[in-house]
């Protein structure tokens, strides 16, 4: 890798943005994160940090005006409505909020003599309009833009025009439910591994939680990190959209299993409940668990994000059908990204370095 490559990860403590700085570092890059708080690589490397909230103008223009020599943009922040997760989606204020975000990033990288060349940015299957009404099978990035409220578009179109006005190419990546070795961000598996350890230390099995049975894809943070880093570099990719998956399909049900293997549990007949509300009504006995396994995940609310909320999103909890969304990925591969990864496989493997890292309690 060319040594005068210099990537800015924003959102460097999200899911993606931590994966996208494992991704840039193995591959030889210089990183600049930027986000609120420095997050712990699962890696436990170190990379250069600037802490900033996006949505001060004034301190972003301040941090990022100082640095020299960006050539690359892995945009990965977001700003979720933490109250209500999923009507948070289309809420004006929201929009206007991460519309904000994005330009106070590239506004003050190419305010000066601008030496980006790349900048990618993150939508997702909502997109298609996944969370507002049947989908396309398989959607295509070349469907035609669905009339909704949300700022994907409105910032797709700030980077065509400014990187039309300032030189640099664009990508546009969505990836399906994403999850992934990062806590407190939007990822089920903190949720589940939580769920999972309360049912244990209260002597209940591990039951399904959701709702009716549908099949999906997903999209593992570590592989998204490395579209990231192909897309920064592949011709292929400038100015395009790419839908992101694993490769395969699964069923919540057909993978609970292997999760109770990994973490340790009896899986259980179905049993319908809110995972949010389930975690919030047993505080005390995740309090329990942290003091009797010496967890490092004492700050439940930390350690789970909003990945409880998202979880009974994902699991169809009290809908009278799982979302049908599937995306084609033939674009991706055929420009040249072919890795693929075993979503069981993935989620096992995100669970078993939450054991590791002593944030959840392993499997007896």
């Amino acid at each position: 890798m060319n040594a005068s490559n210099k990537v800015l990860v924003a959102g460097s403590s999200g899911l993606i943005g931590v994966a996208a700085i494992e991704g840039f570092l193995s591959a030889g890059w210089d990183v600049v994160g930027i986000s609120r708080r420095k997050p712990e690589l699962p890696s436990g490397r170190d990379f250069e940090f600037i802490p900033v909230d996006l949505r001060n103008e004034k301190a972003a223009r301040e941090a990022l005006s100082a640095l020299d020599g960006i050539t690359h943009v892995a945009y990965a922040a977001i700003y979720e409505n933490a109250e209500d997760l999923v009507s948070g989606w289309s809420n004006a204020r929201q929009i206007e909020i991460n519309n904000a975000m994005l330009s106070n990033v590239i506004e003050p990288l190419v305010s000066g003599k601008s030496t980006l060349k790349h900048v990618s940015i993150l939508q997702g299957t909502k997109a298609y309009g996944v969370h507002l009404h049947p989908i396309a099978i398989p959607a295509r990035e070349s469907d035609p833009r669905d009339n909704h409220a949300n700022f994907f578009f409105d910032q797709q179109d700030y980077v065509r025009d400014a990187g039309e006005k300032f030189g640099f190419a664009y990508t546009v990546l969505r990836p399906q439910l994403v999850t992934g070795k990062t806590a407190g961000a939007l990822n089920v598996l903190p949720a589940i591994g939580v769920y999972a350890a309360i049912r244990r230390e209260k002597g209940e099995a591990f039951s399904f939680p959701g709702g009716p049975s549908f099949v999906w894809e997903m999209a593992d943070a570590d592989l998204v990190g490395q579209v990231m880093v192909w897309a920064a570099q592949s011709p292929q990719a400038a100015n395009e959209i790419f839908n992101v998956t694993n490769g395969d399909v699964f069923e919540w049900r057909s993978v609970w299993p292997a999760m109770a293997k990994t973490l340790g549990v009896n899986v259980g007949a179905d049993e319908p409940v809110s995972i949010a509300q389930y975690i919030r009504d047993n505080a005390d006995v995740w309090a329990k668990v942290v003091e009797k396994y010496g967890l490092a995940s004492g700050d439940l609310h930390a350690f789970v994000g909003q990945g409880d909320q998202h979880a009974d999103f994902a699991f169809a909890y009290g809908a009278p059908a799982g979302p049908v969304a599937f995306v084609s990925t033939i674009k991706l591969r055929k420009a040249g990204f072919n890795a693929a990864v075993d979503t069981r496989d993935a989620f096992c493997n995100a669970l078993q370095s939450f054991i590791d890292r002593k944030l959840l309690p392993p499997a007896l």
